[in-house]
């Protein structure tokens, strides 16, 4: 059975048109994010956030009730609270994040540990921190949300794309000249708080922060326009995460850390081309 037979034998299966789709879903929404944050030097809350998350699915399953009905309000809150923390300066970028990330990791582990009645621990900790067969898991809800999400991702940034360009360069200027920053942060927290959680179905916990980094990275490497970044980081990010899952899907392994690896290859191809545009353009 060659490569393109075995594709066929597993789309006939739900699951993994459900992966393909909340795929690309995510990393649409991921990457269009990653350009602010990264821009803004919020690079690594989504790993805080992560961890955050993490620690919310630890109580819902300690409650026996759905993760999402816990994980998704704590996220949103704690992306709220850290973005508007940071803003007036009353506690650092790196700090809050670091904070953060080791407090509700130790926390979720603590209470699992504790309370958890599962035989496998550790096998249940390892899929949620590293996504190994989570997205193989997606059902209609899951789906749907990421559908709606993103409707609203792209429509947030089609319709305020200059309220977020200026308030992503230029935040204090923003405000003095009549802009809403606050009410723009807020949105972009919500939206991150909604992306990270389905996120973890992806790629895990732990591996967030690259889904959202990589491809804003290398889009930053090739291109200078505000738009074109945007642009071309969600197409990259799209590509990665499609070869990704079929990567995992065909030779079994881990589809959270097979699409970080596409995209540290990603990353390092564009970085590669930069270097040779900028050699061409010397000689």
């Amino acid at each position: 059975m060659n490569i393109f037979e075995e594709l066929k034998y597993y789309f006939q299966f739900d699951f993994v048109k459900y992966a393909i789709v909340v795929g690309i879903l995510i990393s649409l929404c991921c990457a269009m994010l990653g350009v602010t944050l990264v821009l803004k030097r919020y690079s690594m809350i989504g790993d805080g956030l992560s961890h955050v998350a993490f620690g919310a699915m630890s109580v819902a399953m300690v409650l026996t009730i759905a993760d999402m009905y816990v994980m998704l309000p704590v996220t949103i809150v704690v992306a709220i609270l850290l973005i508007r923390l940071t803003n007036q300066g009353k506690v650092k970028n790196d700090s809050a994040i670091a904070m953060l990330s080791v407090g509700a990791l130790a926390f979720g582990y603590l209470i699992v540990n504790i309370f958890s009645t599962s035989s496998n621990i550790s096998g249940d900790v390892c899929t949620t921190l590293f996504g190994s067969t989570s997205i193989l898991t997606l059902n209609n809800f899951d789906l749907w949300l990421c559908i709606i999400l993103t409707i609203f991702v792209l429509g947030y940034f089609i319709f305020f794309h200059n309220k977020i360009f200026s308030v992503t360069f230029d935040e204090g200027f923003s405000k003095a000249t009549g802009v809403k920053t606050a009410v723009y942060n807020n949105i972009m927290a919500m939206i991150i708080g909604v992306v990270i959680v389905l996120a973890m179905k992806l790629v895990g916990s732990l591996l967030i922060s690259a889904l959202i980094v990589f491809p804003a990275l290398s889009a930053i490497r090739l291109f200078k326009s505000y738009k074109s970044v945007i642009i071309f980081a969600s197409i990259i990010s799209v590509i990665n995460s499609i070869i990704g899952i079929l990567v995992a899907i065909l030779w079994g392994t881990p589809v959270g850390s097979t699409i970080v690896i596409i995209n540290i290859i990603a990353y390092f191809i564009c970085w590669c081309v930069e270097v040779i545009i900028r050699e061409t353009r010397k000689a």
